[in-house]
């Protein structure tokens, strides 16, 4: 008689024996583990003595029965409660929808229990899981919204339709966490009353989080106490130059202490008088002449300190401040402003490397120059020759120079 054993196979030891006995019932669990034909009682079997991976695959099983899933929130692995956590918080709507009174009270009892979960992942899960829905208990909710960890509250405190002006409201005056600050802050259709609470911290990332929020009703009054306390915070500038519902008052105070870029941002909003256009266009001419000021006052302190080199200049274009570039151009390449102006506004990139070259810089810079403050791109841009090298002999550069009237 044949064995089914081949000849070169060592006998198997009673431990071997076993142990391969072990691992084929763990791989056929784990398989009934994850079906959803498997059948209530052996999810179950699975669920009280699978091992931890087959647990897992039970607690994520869409077709494991309510009684099982009331079970697994107590299973000491962390990471079964997490699966069950991600697959409960999923499917809690459709779970609920069962007939029968007991399976929907046992669904929310697992919900608050994993809510109560030692573990933060697990409610962190949770709170992800569950923070659109409008079927949750609300204790739940509340819970988790006051948690400790961030992780935990801020999906809640961002996104739950059962958190009301009062709960909201509550938050604000209870932390002063700026992470908290602005979840509130970011909520869609934000009431004048939260938003009126949110500007009253002062916190600079949730009030700017607030201005950017299209959604929140932000009363006049509001957006008074905003502004008086902005000219010092540049964070809020921008959201609020591009807030839609600024009053003509609110423009003109804006104008008094935001930079040009955005007094420019002001003057072409629609509907404006023509006082206040005006106004606007001697503001930007007058913030124009202080900020051109102060960049001369920086190029120059650099010149005298002889850091006016490669690095100051990449860092100004890769900032993209365009007039520090040109006045450092200018004093680099000795000539004047009004000629450094014209070849970046003409887009001409072999014109922008000549002046790069001329004033004793890299092709680096040259490059940075055309993508970052000429905003050139494709086949307008002119690149290094083997990465590093100027594309054009000095010859051609010198022309291009003579284009300009530089020689």
């Amino acid at each position: 008689m044949n064995s089914s054993r081949p000849k070169s196979d060592k006998p198997l030891s009673a431990a071997e024996a076993l142990h391969l006995l072990e691992q084929h019932a763990r791989q056929s669990q784990d398989v009934l583990a994850s079906r959803a034909d498997a059948g209530p009682d052996v999810l179950n079997y699975l669920a009280e003595n699978g091992a931890s991976a087959t647990r897992r695959a039970v607690a994520a099983n869409p077709a494991t029965p309510v009684e099982t899933n009331w079970y697994l929130a107590d299973d000491i692995d962390k990471n079964v409660r997490k699966a069950l956590a991600g697959k409960i918080g999923h499917l809690f709507p459709g779970l609920l929808a069962d007939e029968e009174k007991h399976l929907r009270d046992l669904t929310i009892a697992t919900l608050e229990k994993l809510a109560r979960d030692e573990v933060s992942e697990v409610r962190a899960i949770l709170a992800e899981e569950i923070k659109i829905h409008d079927c949750v208990p609300k204790p739940v909710i509340e819970a988790l919204a006051n948690d400790a960890d961030p992780k935990v509250a801020l999906p809640v405190i961002e996104f739950s339709p059962l958190l009301d002006d009062r709960d909201l409201i509550g938050l604000i005056v209870a932390t002063r966490a700026s992470s908290i600050l602005s979840a509130v802050a970011r909520r869609k259709h934000l009431s004048g009353d939260v938003s009126e609470a949110v500007a009253t911290t002062l916190d600079i990332d949730a009030v700017a989080a607030l201005l950017a929020n299209t959604d929140a009703a932000i009363r006049t009054k509001t957006l008074d106490k905003i502004i008086s306390q902005a000219a010092e915070v540049a964070e809020w500038h921008a959201p609020l130059v591009v807030r839609a519902d600024l009053s003509k008052s609110a423009i003109r105070r804006l104008a008094s202490f935001v930079g040009s870029a955005l007094i420019d941002a002001l003057a072409a909003r629609s509907g404006l008088d023509e006082p206040t256009r005006t106004l606007l266009k001697s503001k930007l001419d007058e913030r124009r002449r202080t900020e051109a000021a102060a960049e001369a006052a920086v190029v120059e302190a650099a010149r005298k300190a002889g850091t006016l080199n490669e690095a100051f200049v990449a860092e100004a274009v890769e900032e993209c401040r365009k007039e520090t570039v040109v006045k450092a151009l200018a004093v680099l390449g000795k000539t004047d402003e009004a000629t450094v102006r014209r070849v970046l506004d003409s887009g001409s990139a072999k014109g922008a490397t000549a002046l790069v070259w001329r004033a004793g810089l890299s092709m680096r810079v040259a490059f940075k120059l055309q993508t970052q403050v000429m905003r050139l791109s494709g086949p307008d841009l002119l690149a290094a020759r083997r990465g590093i090298d100027f594309p054009l002999t000095e010859d051609e550069m010198r022309w291009h120079l003579g284009y300009f009237g530089i020689t």
